[in-house]
């Protein structure tokens, strides 16, 4: 990035009860990469919210809980910001992500044009047990469905991904919770939006995932991705 201008990249993480990991996913993102990392506490009962602060983020807190009210608590940061970013990556606090491979996935937006880059954990490598049988399940039904009823072909709904910042203002995210990443490739889908996908490594948690880690958060999770893909059928 040396001979070019350095684009203004701003990163936000959810994070719920993330105290043990959150600081280490702040120190592996490649700082020369990034203008700003935005962690978003969504009503932890632990000390997320000031490690976060301890690591050089910002920290905001979002009490109303939900997957995707914490991201639209980042989204909201960023609009009410002095300057919008070029490109925004999203990523989760838990360490299973390999905040390493950011470059990677912001690239294609700088060298190819793309407005979204999903990083696809079907592709990449994947540390044994950091998936249950039920989540690759539900990505297979979910990709499958979209490729169906939106002809169009993703490998995974995996949450390591880099946006556009003016593409993902054209999607008019609304989804509070499960439905965010899957609402996310449905209306770059339904927008006609360039989209690609690269390899992106995955290890076990930090951590009981609050999805796959409990029986009614598996229920929850697939049906409202389900119901999500319909809705904007």
């Amino acid at each position: 990035m040396a001979n070019q201008k350095r684009p203004d990249v701003r990163v936000i993480i959810p994070a719920f009860n993330e105290q043990n990991a959150v600081g280490m996913v702040i120190d592996e993102i490649p700082q020369d990469w990034v203008s700003e990392i935005i962690v978003v506490d969504n009503g932890s009962f632990d000390d997320t919210y000031h490690k976060a602060q301890s690591h050089g983020a910002t920290a905001l807190k979002e009490e109303r809980r939900g997957y995707g009210q914490a991201c639209l608590k980042g989204m909201d940061h960023i609009a009410q910001s002095a300057t919008h970013p070029d490109i925004v990556v999203f990523l989760d606090g838990d360490h299973s992500d390999y905040p390493e491979q950011l470059p990677e996935l912001v690239k294609p937006i700088l060298e190819d044009g793309m407005d979204m880059v999903i990083g696809s954990r079907a592709l990449g490598r994947k540390e044994r047990g950091s998936m249950t049988p039920q989540q690759v399940f539900g990505n297979w039904l979910a990709t499958s469905l979209i490729k169906w009823f939106y002809k169009h072909e993703y490998t995974d709904l995996g949450p390591f991904r880099a946006v556009k910042y003016s593409s993902l203002l054209a999607m008019k995210m609304a989804d509070t919770n499960y439905g965010w990443t899957v609402e996310m490739q449905l209306k770059a889908a339904k927008l006609k939006m360039k989209t690609t996908e690269v390899a992106v490594n995955y290890r076990q948690r930090i951590g009981v995932s609050k999805v796959s880690g409990t029986v009614k958060g598996t229920i929850m999770a697939g049906y409202k991705i389900i119901l999500t893909i319909f809705r904007y059928l």
